[in-house]
Formats: structure tokens, C-alpha cells, sequence
């Protein structure tokens, strides 16, 4: 995530290394949360679920920020978007014009969809994306873009206290996201201060 404004905050407030989080283990999913002390406008309140993509880099997805817009109003013509009551979600900054669709099942939806978490996949290609929009909207979201990371920046970010580190749920991340934030942050004090 490269955002210079994130890197300033957290120099400037001096965030404290959490309990653990140099031993965390971002070589596999995780989830998100964004801690209270993150003032960020897209960031701050927010809950991801992230991915390895080798080479100590990541992607990954926003997952409670709905936004006012449908598929069938960037698609009028297309009869299947029609189906698809939820928003579509923004998922980052990153390809902010480019459909994803988060799809919860037990195998992938096909083409090179990446698996975000156990029983959960990300698919980006066109036919895979418009194949769930056909067949399955009920279970997957659509996201518009994706958060990216380079090389060691989420390490970083949790080393220095921008994020609380979950293990990712798929049921958990496809859930409404009204009060998910206040309770996984809620979840993440308490288990900290049972340490």
C-alpha cells in the first residue's frame, strides 16, 4: 500500500510495535482490521482480507466499504447484473475501474482466481467475473479495485501498529459489514490484553 500519508502518520504518532507482531507470519492469508489509532479516509475503520503474492508482496480487499452504486447501474444492458441486489464494495485504490468478484465455496470459480482465504476466492478475469454474475451473485461480492503491497510494506505496516492481524474467515469477510470493524476490533483488545 503505498501511501506516503499512512507512512508520515505513523512516524509522527509514534505507534508502539504491537505484542507479537514480529511474529507474525505474512507469508499467508490474513485478516485486516485497521486499528482506532489509524486516521486514514480509506483506511481508517477498515477490515481486508490479504493474500502473498511471492516476493514478500500482497493484495487484497477492503471488505466493508459498500458503496451507493449497483452492477446494473454501470451495466444497464447486461439482463444478470440485474440480479446482483448487494453493492458493489470498494475493494482499494489500486484498479478502481477493474470488477473483482470475492466468491465464498470449496473449489475455485476457475480461470487464475487467486484463493484469499480458505474457501474464499478472488476472481479477476472478465468471463470468470461475468460467469458469477450469471450464476452465483447470491454468494460472491463485486469490488471495485484491490489494495496492493510491495515488497516488506504490509510487514511494516503491522510492525509499526496499523493493523490488527486475524486469521481470515470466509464467512466472517462475506458477512454485512455494518459493526464488523467495532467487533473485530473489539476481538483483537480483548485477545492482546489476554496476553
Amino acid at each position: 500500500m503505498r501511501r506516503a500519508a499512512l507512512a508520515i502518520l505513523i512516524l509522527c504518532l509514534g505507534w508502539m510495535q504491537p505484542a507479537g507482531a514480529a511474529d507474525i507470519d505474512v507469508d499467508r492469508p490474513l485478516l485486516l482490521v485497521a486499528t482506532p489509532e489509524l486516521y486514514d479516509p480509506l483506511y481508517g475503520a477498515a477490515v481486508l482480507v490479504v493474500t502473498p503474492i511471492g516476493g514478500d508482496e500482497h493484495v487484497g480487499f477492503i471488505v466493508n466499504r459498500p458503496t451507493g452504486t449497483r452492477l446494473e447501474n454501470l451495466f444497464p444492458e447486461h439482463a444478470p447484473s440485474r440480479k446482483v441486489v448487494d453493492p458493489i464494495y470498494l475493494g482499494g485504490p489500486v484498479e478502481p475501474g477493474v470488477i473483482f468478484a470475492l466468491v465464498q465455496r470449496k473449489t475455485s470459480p476457475g480461470g487464475h482466481s487467486i484463493e484469499m482465504a480458505p474457501g474464499l476466492y478472488a476472481a479477476y478475469e472478465g468471463a470468470v467475473v461475468e460467469g458469477l454474475i450469471k450464476s452465483d451473485p447470491q454468494r460472491a461480492r463485486f469490488m471495485a479495485g484491490l489494495v496492493a503491497w510491495r515488497a516488506g510494506e504490509l510487514r511494516e505496516e503491522i510492525q509499526r501498529g496499523a493493523w490488527y492481524v486475524l486469521e481470515p474467515d470466509a464467512a466472517l469477510v462475506m458477512r454485512k459489514p455494518e459493526g464488523l470493524w467495532e467487533e473485530l476490533v473489539r476481538r483483537s483488545q480483548r485477545a492482546r490484553n489476554s496476553i
